[in-house]
């Protein structure tokens, strides 16, 4: 059993190396909570995935700070705590805000690791020594520009090449790609970017022989990705739509999809995580690890989790340099020219927290003390 002395609430704010647009819109920058932990001379670190705006969830920034600030973190620094299992328990008073409790009970996992002196992958219950990475690319200004960035990921070694696509953003393109590479491991995410008018042209997609389509329909729903699953051979990825293990059965139960994309933050922390990883391994569905736009805090989140042994494709954790011209842990994440990630094996996260750059880029701080704890 272990206490928090201080919770440690900062935001930065990123540059991106690269924009990256969505069917959502184009970003160029983040604004990132971080979780700093101390607990008998150590410091754990959590992240929140939250964007700027309510988008891609209901949660943004801003309502994950008031969230943070003014119901989990009193609520951790009141609590003797097991471990990061305890947190689903003790934040349940509080109805979603998901990605906030994500990056408190994320802490506090990497906390215990380090008590128990074990790497958070081996606390987790991961078997994998590496992972294989995709990458994620973003919708382009041009075909050409495009093909320019497939290309040098392709050349950089990753396993798996997702396209970002909307109406308008679709058929031409993959069309392309397959023609220039007709073997590559190629899927598509569409953030929920379609509708039950655009089933018959979303059906085409089969020709493109696609690992996956990711969240192609409602961000909320089940039933009409059932029905599209029914109709098309390729196989459906739900995203959004999977915020807990209960949603991961009604998914497989009614045949919404055949794969699910496991985003740490999205299910609210790495309890709801293992939970939904299980409930898919036992009913023969892979699962891969999605990603959030991540600094390489949540990145090492990432790669631990992704250690799982259900983690059978290709996930989105890739280099810190994909996305950030500097990150703020050491070493930074690289990827092998096989593109594979290796798994680390030292205690905790395995990557140092740059501390002065985090300081550098801190805009807007809080903490918040443990009250004088009573000795029996």
């Amino acid at each position: 059993m272990f206490n928090i002395d201080a919770i440690h609430l900062r935001e930065i704010n990123m540059p991106l190396a690269h924009p990256f647009e969505t069917s959502f819109g184009l970003t160029t920058g983040r604004r990132i909570l971080l979780v700093e932990l101390e607990a008998d001379g150590l410091t754990a670190w959590g992240e929140c995935v939250a964007g700027e705006h309510p988008y891609f969830s209901d949660e943004m920034i801003d309502t994950a700070w008031i969230i943070t600030e003014t119901e989990l973190a009193p609520r951790l620094l009141d609590a003797e705590l097991q471990g990061g299992s305890s947190c689903p328990d003790l934040f349940s008073q509080v109805r979603g805000h998901r990605m906030a409790k994500a990056a408190m009970e994320n802490a506090v996992w990497d906390l215990e690791a380090q008590i128990e002196r074990v790497s958070l992958a081996e606390l987790l219950g991961g078997t994998r020594k590496t992972i294989p990475c995709g990458v994620s690319i973003g919708i382009q200004s041009s075909p050409e520009q495009l093909m320019d960035k497939i290309a040098s990921e392709l050349a950089a070694g990753y396993q798996r090449i997702k396209l970002k696509c909307k109406p308008g953003w679709d058929n031409r393109i993959f069309e392309a790609v397959r023609s220039r590479w007709p073997e590559i491991t190629l899927s598509c995410d569409a953030n929920s970017a379609y509708r039950m008018k655009d089933l018959d042209h979303v059906a085409t997609w089969d020709e493109f022989k696609l690992l996956m389509i990711e969240q192609p329909l409602w961000y909320d729903d089940f039933y009409f990705h059932s029905l599209l699953q029914k109709r098309i051979e390729t196989d459906i990825c739900l995203d959004e739509s999977i915020r807990n293990r209960r949603d991961a059965l009604a998914a497989i139960g009614m045949q919404s999809c055949r794969i699910i994309n496991i985003k740490v933050g999205r299910v609210g922390g790495f309890s709801e995580a293992i939970a939904v990883h299980n409930a898919a391994e036992e009913r023969g569905i892979p699962v891969w690890c999605g990603g959030m736009l991540e600094t390489g805090i949540g990145r090492s989140h990432n790669i631990a989790l992704s250690s799982l042994p259900n983690f059978s494709l290709p996930g989105d954790v890739s280099a810190s340099s994909r996305y950030w011209s500097q990150d703020i842990i050491e070493p930074e994440v690289t990827v092998s020219n096989k593109g594979e990630i290796m798994v680390p094996t030292a205690i905790g996260r395995g990557f140092e927290v740059q501390k002065d750059r985090i300081e550098a880029l801190t805009v807007r701080r809080k903490t918040l003390r443990a009250k004088a704890r009573v000795m029996a």
